[in-house]
């Protein structure tokens, strides 16, 4: 079967709606990261006989071409410190390897509450704090960055191949407030580090057959497109505008996990 007949199989609406709905998670993901949050539920909905494990495999197709794109364009702006980079993306990539092993072992509802009520925390602290990401706001030595690199790739690692849902957001949220870099720099880290740690999943999930690939291919190309927008628009407009996107994101977690805890 070739893919126009793979194509075919769907109907017209359901691909049209997905792939808006990819466009539009490309978008916010180049900004702050939490892409996921819409695209995820978005192929749920669309396609609610496909297993967990297949949702997970063919969304970071989709997630990692964008995420790359987004990556690249930050590359241009800021300057990385490569070694700084290299420890957490390389932390990041195992933890993320492990996660996604325990995925299917594991009940991953046992996190949900905690995640829920940190994140709640996380948006009252943003809003209030109102330079918060705004500008650099820590001299720390090059261990002590190093060490904090290297946790933060330990823990968002584990969660994206675990959960994945906002693993940018997360990203972004750990080099501001561990290693107190602007939002701009923070996004452009957190764009790396997460094309890294999608890699180290999707060659689990892609191992074990967990993808639909005409659907992968449509996900793919709205998120390249939705991820270039965002991330010049990004780096047009800044560290307030980033912000504004952060808290956005950071509420639409807080509305999805809250339902998980409450209500699923």
């Amino acid at each position: 079967m070739n893919l126009l007949e793979l194509f075919a199989q769907h109907d017209i609406s359901i691909l049209i709606i997905i792939a808006f709905a990819s466009l539009f998670a490309g978008f916010i993901d180049a900004i702050v990261g939490g892409g996921g949050l819409i695209q995820f539920p978005a192929f749920m909905i669309l396609f609610p006989n496909s297993s967990i494990p297949t949702a997970f495999g063919t969304n970071k197709i989709a997630g990692l071409s964008g995420t790359s794109i987004a990556a690249v364009q930050y590359s241009k702006r800021v300057q990385f410190n490569w070694k700084l980079l290299t420890i957490t993306a390389i932390t990041s990539f195992v933890f993320s390897f492990i996660g996604a092993k325990l995925v299917s072992q594991i009940d991953v509802n046992i996190l949900k509450p905690f995640i829920f009520f940190v994140l709640i925390i996380i948006a009252i602290y943003t809003f209030k704090k109102k330079d918060f990401g705004t500008i650099a706001s820590k001299k720390l030595t090059e261990n002590k960055k190093y060490i904090f690199g290297l946790l933060l790739g330990v823990i968002i690692g584990f969660y994206d191949g675990f959960l994945g849902p906002g693993t940018g957001s997360f990203l972004v949220l750990g080099f501001v407030a561990l290693l107190g870099f602007e939002f701009l720099e923070a996004s452009a880290y957190a764009k790396v580090i997460n094309c890294v740690t999608n890699v180290s999943a999707l060659y689990v999930f892609i191992s074990q057959g967990d993808y639909i690939i005409e659907i992968a291919i449509i996900m793919a190309v709205s998120n390249v497109l939705g991820s270039i927008v965002g991330s010049r628009m990004a780096i047009l407009k800044g560290n307030t505008f980033i912000r504004k996107i952060f808290l956005f994101v950071v509420c639409i977690m807080i509305i999805r996990y809250g339902y998980d805890v409450f209500f699923s």
